[in-house]
This record gives structure tokens, sequence and C-alpha cells, in this order.
């Protein structure tokens, strides 16, 4: 390993446990030392790094969970159990694949396709459990990706009966067993809730191993918090649709996550903001004040227990009803502590302003703070908050005047009856506000959405041929394969994709860009000729979790599709390892905002080392459903712990000259089935209230230099050919100042089945959207042909290229 990989590897597990939540405790961690374990799940030796496709990343060194625990000094007793386990799930292996090829076959699918992000459910045994000593773990795995949802069946959201019948055995055969989740995403524990002891370890990448020991043995003490409602399956709402092939059915509205189990008064499992620590604290409000709505609360958090750890305050909003209805509460703000050893104390301080939460009012487009009384809530966790201040405002006010830009569903939002408030201790602060003192944003005034945009002169220099190559992603005219994820660029071997290089000769180099977001996904060796950069380890950039699909031709074409091939027998052989970081909800529950940055500072490294200028992460999108396949690279439910982790992340890698973030994807993009093509029906309020606003926070924190469109519709339109998402909402209310891509479109994922086609390269221009990926001759054409048709006017192509020269000015 390089001197770089060691750093960053130990940056990454010594803080690891931060973004871990211990959602049960019975005193009985942790031990004293290592020493014997009996260890059982299949996260033992089938361990969870991180989920598949763009989560996928090429370090140098991977292990399981039972090498890093062996690695720190633990015995594994109970081998013979893992050994009996790898024989059922080899058989298991071999049945799944059989299936899929041939469901994909009768569905007349390609096998690639539709296997994307499909993942084996845990397979049912009658395995004896035994091991020696008197602590036990068992590990349980989730897997799932980009392009397939998760199911409510055993061995996924469900624990499968195997699971079940273990886990209580264990709980009651062993004096130390604590329940450990290797998963991405929520997993129903309802059938093992009375087990004592219970980790949620997450996906950290290449050594959960060596956290979990740390944390088994004290070293680290675990201080995430949920982002994430966890609850029974049957507890969760079901208003709205997921999981249809054309059309997604918001109908929740503004009620997701624990906005919905707070407002109807139903209890989780554990809610959101929830966890525990191996320590204990005591939290008081001293100070609650205002400038104007601008609220100011101090907390003093004391550690009353033994060991040193970490606490997060949380602060909560619960708004007045009026003419909006509205949820329970809302997270207005937070703060974690630095490292308190017992009995020390810290006091944080955490503002807001209370604008900046205002309702959305559809019927005179504008965001508004009813009259009434806003109650500021202080806890740790959603279900656990107290009143600690009282706001009055004396009359509804309008706190920015918009447009509304997102045409409408087909259907309502439901509402809720408001719950009824608790009663007010006479300790709570009492604040006055006063609608005629509050400095509105924009002065009430409608925002100004016409805008003209000054024109690079060398943009204006090119010929209309030229322009459309700005415009489309780097291609080769002459090639016949496909330009996907990993072969689109030319300069970094593996990286995802690039702008033109036709230009160079006029100045204008390309931007090279490399998938995220659990760090840089680019070949782990390449060598060098006068074509460029190329993969060399003959493998080319499919994904692991794919390959395993493939039958030996499929296999083949797959690699040389994207670029695998040996290298010549003289040719220098090159590496660049890169660092896998926890997945990024892993990295949101850790509720800390410079942990969070410092990876994002990570990441800016390896970008500069590796001569990548943007990285295609992070990814924001919320956790809407838990069967959403790819929620692990999302941050949480919550738009605030969203955006803010965003920017976090975004700030670290931008501080590195010449690199940037790509956010992404814009927007309600929440589920995999069929992703190229489904319509997302949303209200204008869900939108800008839910599904907006953590992008909007990111980019008025950390302006990301780039953002990436989502592959579906809303309410009829492409995100990526929407303008009102585009130029309205992100460039002219956000303040945006970076450049906008398509994400990769490639006509072989559009299904038959789909009765809405996939977003179009001449559509995507003229809405504003500056790149389509990852561009082909066909894309080109279209372009081209609407500019000569006049459907395309030059000035908006214009307008796009000179967004891109300037960016590359920044970066290259």
């Amino acid at each position: 390993m390089q001197q770089y990989e060691k750093k960053h590897l130990a940056q990454v597990l010594g803080n690891a446990a931060e973004c871990t939540v211990l959602l049960k405790k019975n005193g009985k961690f942790p031990v004293e030392k290592a020493g014997k374990v009996a260890a059982f799940g299949s996260g033992l030796r089938y361990t969870i790094k991180g989920g598949t496709g763009s989560g996928e990343v090429n370090s140098r060194q991977t292990f399981t969970i039972e090498e890093g625990l062996e690695k720190e000094g633990f015995e594994i007793t109970s081998k013979k159990w893992l050994d009996a386990y790898d024989e059922v799930r080899t058989q298991a292996k071999k049945s799944f694949l059989k299936d899929l090829s041939k469901e994909a076959k009768e569905k007349k699918q390609n096998i690639i396709m539709y296997s994307m992000g499909k993942v084996m459910k845990e397979p049912y045994h009658e395995l004896h459990i035994q091991g020696e000593g008197d602590t036990a773990i068992y590990v349980v795995s989730r897997n799932s990706g980009e392009g397939s949802d998760r199911e409510v069946v055993s061995g996924d959201v469900k624990l499968s009966k195997a699971e079940v019948r273990d886990i209580l055995a264990l709980e009651k055969e062993y004096d130390k067993f604590m329940l450990v989740l290797n998963v991405g995403g929520v997993v129903d524990l309802s059938p093992v809730s009375e087990v004592g002891n219970i980790l949620l370890l997450s996906q950290l990448g290449v050594d959960c191993g060596k956290v979990l020991a740390d944390i088994l043995t004290g070293k680290q003490n675990p201080s995430g918090k949920l982002t994430t409602t966890w609850a029974a399956w049957e507890d969760y709402s079901k208003e709205g649709t997921f999981g249809d092939w054309n059309e997604t059915r918001y109908n929740e509205g503004i009620y997701v996550g624990y906005r919905y189990f707070d407002t109807v008064g139903k209890k989780a499992l554990f809610p959101f903001g929830y966890g525990l620590s191996y320590t204990e604290f005591e939290v008081k409000t001293t100070v609650v004040s205002s400038i104007s709505d601008q609220i100011t609360v101090k907390v003093n958090v004391k550690n009353t227990g033994d060991v040193a750890g970490k606490e997060v305050v949380q602060v909560y909003v619960s708004a007045p009803e009026g003419n909006l209805d509205k949820a329970y509460q809302d997270l207005v703000g937070y703060a974690k502590t630095n490292l308190l050893q017992p009995e020390q104390e810290e006091e944080l301080e955490i503002v807001f302003e209370l604008s900046a939460f205002a309702s959305y009012d559809e019927s005179i487009a504008s965001y508004v703070l009813e009259r009434g009384d806003y109650l500021v809530r202080v806890g740790n966790s959603s279900a656990n908050t107290s009143v600690v201040a009282v706001i009055h405002l004396d009359e509804t006010t309008i706190t920015r005047k918009v447009k509304n830009c997102m045409d409408k569903p087909d259907f309502q939002d439901v509402t809720f009856p408001a719950r009824v408030k608790e009663e007010i201790s006479t300790d709570a602060v009492r604040i006055a506000l006063f609608a005629s003192n509050l400095a509105c944003e924009m002065k009430k005034e409608e925002v100004e959405y016409d805008v003209t945009y000054e024109i690079d002169e060398r943009v204006k220099a090119l010929s209309d041929e030229e322009l459309v190559f700005l415009q489309i992603g780097s291609f080769d005219p002459n090639a016949k394969g496909l330009s996907i994820i990993g072969n689109a660029a030319t300069h970094v071997a593996g990286a995802a994709g690039e702008t033109t290089s036709v230009l160079e000769k006029k100045g204008i180099k390309p931007l090279i860009m490399a998938d995220g977001p659990a760090g840089i996904r680019v070949s782990k060796m390449y060598y060098e000729d006068e074509k460029g950069a190329h993969d060399a380890s003959g493998a080319g950039m499919v994904p692991e979790s794919m390959l395993e699909f493939m039958n030996p031709i499929v296999r083949f074409i797959a690699q040389k599709v994207v670029g695998g091939k040996k290298a010549p027998k003289n040719a220098e052989i090159k590496e660049h390892m890169a660092t896998m970081i926890p997945i990024g909800t892993a990295i949101a529950q850790s509720f800390n905002y410079n942990l969070a940055k410092s990876f994002g500072d990570l990441v800016g490294t390896e970008m500069e080392m590796m001569g990548i200028h943007l990285w295609l992460a992070p990814a924001l999108n919320i956790h809407r459903s838990i069967l959403c396949g790819r929620n692990f690279e999302y941050y949480s439910e919550d738009p605030l712990v969203s955006g803010l982790t965003a920017a976090a992340i975004t700030e670290g890698v931008q501080a590195h000259k010449g690199c940037g973030t790509t956010i992404k994807h814009y927007a309600a993009n929440n589920a995999e089935t069929n992703r190229y093509c489904n319509n997302s029906q949303v209200s204008e309020r869900a939108m800008r209230e839910i599904y907006l606003r953590g992008f909007g926070v990111c980019v008025k924190k950390a302006q990301p230099h780039a953002l990436m469109t989502s592959y579906n519709l809303l309410n009829g339109t492409h995100t990526a050919e929407h303008r009102g998402l585009i130029e309205d909402v992100l460039r002219i209310e956000f303040g945006f100042q970076g450049i906008v891509m398509t994400d990769w479109v490639i006509a072989m994922m559009e299904s038959s089945k789909s009765v809405h086609r996939n977003s179009l390269s001449n559509e995507v221009a003229k809405a504003g959207g500056d790149l389509f990926m990852p561009g082909g001759k066909k894309d080109y054409n279209r372009v081209l042909e609407a500019i000569r048709s006049g459907t395309l006017s030059r000035e908006q192509l214009e307008i796009n290229a000179t967004r891109v020269v300037r960016m590359i000015n920044q970066l290259v």
C-alpha cells in the first residue's frame, strides 16, 4: 500500500464508529478484551462493504468481518457452522442465478440489464449453532443496488426464519450476545425485538471487521443516529405507490418518514434521530433567543456515564395549523459534541431561520409562515423532544413569492388531522415575532425569472457543429460500441466519462468524471498508449456484482464493450488505488458535519492525484420508501440532513484545486423500478418541501460545481428536459452557478413495456441542460438537426456551452 492509502484507510477506520448506531444495550458490552467469540450469520464471510452498481469502488484490498475480527485478536469458535453455511450459500447461489437467467429469457430481456441490482435473498437452512465462549454475535447482511428495488420477503426486508430462530436462540444461550446489522437499509427487526444488544454496523468500506472489533472491545464508542425511521413493515405509511412500472404516485405528500409517524402518533421500533451510546448524557437547554426570525438555541450536554462518548442534539419545530396542514414537527437543526470524557460538559449552539422552513402554498405560489405558535423542541430523537420555546407570529406572512413550476399530478395529497399538542411547561421561553418586522427574502416581490446570460467570446466563434460537441459527452464518431460507465473516458482508465476533446486545439480541454459515491471508481491497473489510458486487468470496468450473472460468452462480450483487454507485453503497468469511504447513509448517521467534510477531503485528495475533475457524487435523494434499492447511497428521509451532509462532502472535495462534486439525482428519483422511464407524480408542495429542499440547502451552502438530473419523469416531463426544475428552481431560485448534466442515458436501457420514452439530447439542450451524457453519434446528430431545423436556438446552445467552457477554465 502506498502512503496515501494507509493514511486514508486509517482515517476511515478511526472514525467509522461515529457512523454506526447502537440500537439496544443491556450493559454486557463492551467486553474487556478480544477473546473467543461464537460468530454466526452471512455477514461474517459474505460481508457487504457497500452496495452494488455505482456504489462499487476498486480498492486494493477488502476484508470480511471474520478476517477483520481475527486480525484484531478474536478467536472465532464457530468455524464448523461457517463452513457448513458456505455449502448452503453456494447451492442457493447456483439456483438463484439459474432462476434469474430463466426469468430474463421468459421476459425477453437482456440478462445484463435484467440482473442489474438484483441480489440473492438470504437462504433458509437448518444448521445447528455451536461455538465456545460466553460471547456471541450474529451478523445479518443485506445487499442492494442500482437497477433494482428491495422486496418485502423473507431474507430481504424481512428476516429469514433461520435468522429469527438462530438470533433468538443465541440471545437465550449466551450471556453476552450482540446482533450486528451489516446492512444498507432498513430490516424489519420486530421478530427479534427482545434481543438486548443490537448494533447497526452499516456498510463501512473495506474493513468492517476492524470497526466491529473496536466497538466490541470499547476502543470506539458508537455515536451515530438513525437518519431513517426503522419500524415493522406493516407500520409504514401505505399512502402513495411504489414499484409500479410506469407511474409512481407520491400521494403521501409531505408526510414522509418521521413526519408521518409523528403526525399520526404511531410508534416506530427505532425512531428517526435515535441512537444510544456506551455512556449516558444529560441535556439541558440554557438559552433560546431570536433576532427577527433567526433563532438561537444553546444546549449544555454533560457526559454522566463512565466512558468517553459523543452526543447529538436535535432541534425540531412544530408549526401551527392554518390554511395548510402541517407535519407534527420538522427537523430545523442539529449539532454534535466533541468526545466528552466522564463528567465533562460542552455547550452546543444551534441556529436556524424560521423562514427557511416555511410551508409552500400552491394556491398563491408562495412560501408562507402562518400565524400562530411555533413550538421549538429539543431532544435526541424525533420521538424524544420537549418544548423549550414558543414563538408567536402575529399574522401570516409570505416569505418568498415564486411560481409553480412542476405541473400537477392526477391526485390530491393526503392530509391528516393535527395531532394534539402536549401541555407546554411554564419554563418554556416565550418569543413574540411580528410579521411587519420580518426581513423576508426577496422583500415579498416576485422572483425575476427573465435572466440574460453573458456568452463567452470563444463560444460565439464556434461553428454549429463545434457547439454541439460541447453539448454532448465525449464520443468516437467512428466507434461501434456502446459508451457507458467505465468506457466513456480516454484520459483516465475506468473513469465514467468526459467532455469532448475535439476542441483541444482551440484551448477547450475535456473535463474528466469519475463515478461515486463511496469513493472514486476507476481502474486499479492501467496502461497508456497513443489512444489514451486503458484498463489493464483484462476484466474491463464491469462491476463484480454483474459479472456473476453472465455466462462465459456474455461476460466476454460485456468486458469488450467496456474496454476489457489484456495490456500489451511491453506496456508499463500503472495503478491508481482508491479508498472506499462508508456508504452515504452511514456518513449521514454520524450527524457530524466536519466528519463528512473530512471524507470529502479524502476523495478530493485522490481526485487531484488521479486527474479527476468531477466526482459523480454525492447522491442526496430522499429515503421515501425503505424499498428503494439505492437508499444506501442516499442520506436520509429528511431533506435538512441530506442537504447538509451533501454540502459538507462538497466543501471537502472542492477545497482541492481543480476538483468538484456533482450532486444527484435531481429530482424525485426514489425508486429503481423502470428508473429510466418511470413518471414520478408529485405535488408542487411536496417537491419544494421534501424532494428539492435538500438540493437547495447544498447549493446555497456549498455551491457544487455540477449537478446531475435523474432518469425519471416528473409529472409527465423528464427531469433532464424540465426547464422549470433546471432554470427556474435550480438556477434562479437556488442560485446554482455550475453545470447541469444528464445521468448516463443509454438506449438499450429503455424498456418496451414503458409508456414513456427516454430523454432526448435536443430536448435536454432546449431546457438548459449543459451536457448530455455519456454521449454518442445519435445524440450529437439529434442536437445538430434541431439547430438546423430551428427547433433549438443557437443562443440557448451558446448559453449552455458558455457554462461548460467556464467550468473547464475553473477546473482544468
